[in-house]
Formats: structure tokens, C-alpha cells, sequence
């Protein structure tokens, strides 16, 4: 039985360690740099946006960064960095908007600064072109096209990213980075391996994906549609032919289109539906036609390692070892 591939989402923190010890930038993989990021994103939202300016949260944004707080964060070319990219991330009921600040780049020369209404990870993208309201052109930004008409930009989920490419020395830009509530989320990546969610469409017609990049065990505790019909529970044409229902997808990318589907739900039901997912990535997505409030709530936990064995030794109980 040949060993399951190192997941991307281990791939993606071993390449940012990588990229940092090999480019002598190790001081910034410090204790203390994470525990500022941690206590800065215990003050609630609200009093942060209340705090002057001179309290904002600042710090350096590296080439290749993770970013789950509210701030200002300062890139500032040492030498050429042709291939950049900083995720931004927000909870599940958050939007991210992103604005550009003291812009120092050679437009002409070939620099640029470009946000991303999602992630892209290994050319795949979050949400999927299929469950994003944009068409995938109007998801790109790029700061020397619009310049002052557009230096604030904002995202459509809890995930954004900036892609940049600096060529000269001293070439520096700052990004301020707040988080607004979302009423209604829809496409979500979980910061965390474990919790509980509901995931609502209020009568319209659009695709919600809640992801969750963890083999986990999850439970489904209610699924209501807000109709009544005969549909059958699991994966039968007809679900996908009522035009209501929720998928489970499993997989290792983060674009829920080249997932594989686990099961399909599309009956309202309350009580527990139970299953353990050994993927890299779990989604539960809701797909919805807008003549009903469809309605899905679930809770999810990481799998501990002996229950990770168990499914990988099990070939009929999870497809991801295998594929």
C-alpha cells in the first residue's frame, strides 16, 4: 500500500518555511511575531476600527505570507522577487477588504500588485468559477490597471490574496487589511480543524461551499429545505435534478468542481448523519435553485492519527488513500 502524498495544505506551510530559511528571512519565524498576530486578534473588531491610527497593527508582509488579522503590513524589496503571494484570511462571517497604500513600483517595468477575490493554490481556485457570483476576469484586480480608482478592494468570502512582482531594490508597498460582517456568508474556508456551522441561502439561486482543508469526522445535524418532497437521500440523479440540495465532496485541491462527491442529501431530515472524511479537503456545499431557504447545519473534529489509520487500511471506507 503505497504512503498517502503529503497533503497541500502541509506542502503549502513546508514551502513557506523553505522559502524563509532559504532566503536568510528566518527572523521573521518567531514566537513572538505569532503571538502578537494571536493577542492583536483577540480584540474584537469593533475596538479595533474604533482604535486611532497610530494603534493600527503593523507589521512586514513577506513574499510568501499568511494573514488572519486586521492591519497594515509593509512589503519592501531587498533584492528582485518575481513570484509573491499573501493570503488573507477572515472568519466564517467576515468579508476582507484590502487597500493599497504608499505604492513605490515600476508599473512599466513590469511590476505589479494584484488582489484575488478568493485563494488560488497549485492553479486550482477558491471558490470555484461555478459557486463565485464574479466571473473570473472581474476576480482579478491589478493595481496598475486601475491605479487610485480602485485602491481598495473587497473580497466576496473570508479568503483574498495579493499577488505581486517587484524587480528593483527598494520597490515597497503597504496593504491595510480590515474585516467587515458578512449577513449572509456563502463559500467559506475554516481557519480551524474543528467547530460548528449553519450555512443558510435565503432564497437565491447560487452554490455555498464550506470548506474544510483537515481529514475530519463530521456530523450533519439537520438539513432543511423548507419543502417537502420524495427525493431520495443519497447520491441518485434526481438529487441534482431538484435543483436543492447538499453535497458532501472530498479531495485534494481546494476547487470544489474537480472534488469527488461523497454523498448527496436532499431531504430535510434533523438528526445525525454521521461520517469520517480522511481527505485533505472536506467540503460541504449547498446548491440551491432560490425557490426555498434552504438550511444546513453540521459540526466537525480533526481525526486523531489511530482513526486516520483505520479508514487508510479500509479501502471501502474513504477513496482518498486511493486516488
Amino acid at each position: 500500500m503505497r504512503v498517502m502524498e503529503r497533503t497541500f495544505r502541509e506542502q503549502f506551510f513546508f514551502l513557506l518555511l523553505c522559502l524563509s530559511v532559504l532566503k536568510g528571512d528566518c527572523r521573521y519565524i518567531e514566537s513572538n511575531d505569532i503571538a502578537k498576530d494571536e493577542l492583536y486578534s483577540l480584540l474584537s473588531s469593533d475596538l479595533r476600527r474604533e482604535m486611532p491610527e497610530l494603534l493600527m497593527y503593523r507589521r512586514p508582509l513577506r513574499c510568501l505570507d499568511m494573514v488572519a488579522v486586521e492591519g497594515q503590513f509593509t512589503f519592501t524589496a531587498e533584492t528582485p522577487q518575481l513570484s509573491c503571494a499573501a493570503f488573507f484570511m477572515a472568519e466564517p462571517n467576515e468579508l476582507i477588504s484590502v487597500e493599497f497604500d504608499s505604492v513605490d513600483i515600476d508599473c512599466s517595468g513590469g511590476d505589479f500588485i494584484t488582489m484575488f477575490d478568493g485563494w488560488v493554490m497549485k492553479g486550482e481556485k477558491f471558490p470555484s468559477s461555478q459557486d463565485h457570483p464574479l466571473p473570473l476576469y472581474e476576480r482579478y484586480v491589478n493595481y496598475c490597471d486601475s491605479g487610485a480608482a480602485r485602491k481598495s478592494v473587497r473580497s466576496s468570502q473570508n479568503v483574498a490574496m495579493v499577488f505581486f512582482r517587484v524587480h528593483g531594490a527598494g520597490s515597497s508597498f503597504a496593504v491595510t487589511v480590515r474585516k467587515h460582517v458578512n449577513p449572509f456568508p456563502c463559500n467559506v474556508i475554516s481557519q480551524s480543524p474543528e467547530g460548528s456551522y449553519t450555512m443558510v441561502t435565503p432564497q437565491q439561486h447560487r452554490n455555498c461551499s464550506f470548506s474544510i482543508i483537515y481529514p475530519v469526522a463530521i456530523d450533519i445535524s439537520e438539513f432543511n429545505l423548507a419543502h417537502h418532497s420524495n427525493f431520495p437521500k443519497r447520491s441518485l440523479p434526481s438529487c441534482a435534478e431538484s435543483g436543492d440540495y447538499v453535497q458532501l465532496l472530498g479531495g485534494s485541491g481546494i476547487d470544489t468542481s474537480k472534488l469527488l462527491p461523497i454523498t448527496d442529501l436532499c431531504i430535510s431530515f434533523t438528526g445525525p448523519t454521521h461520517m469520517k472524511i480522511g481527505c485533505d479537503n472536506t467540503v460541504v456545499r449547498m446548491v440551491s435553485s432560490g425557490r426555498f431557504v434552504s438550511r444546513v447545519s453540521f459540526s466537525y473534529r480533526l481525526l486523531d492519527s489511530q482513526e486516520l489509520q483505520t479508514i487508510k487500511l479500509n479501502n471501502v471506507e474513504d477513496f482518498c488513500f486511493n486516488n
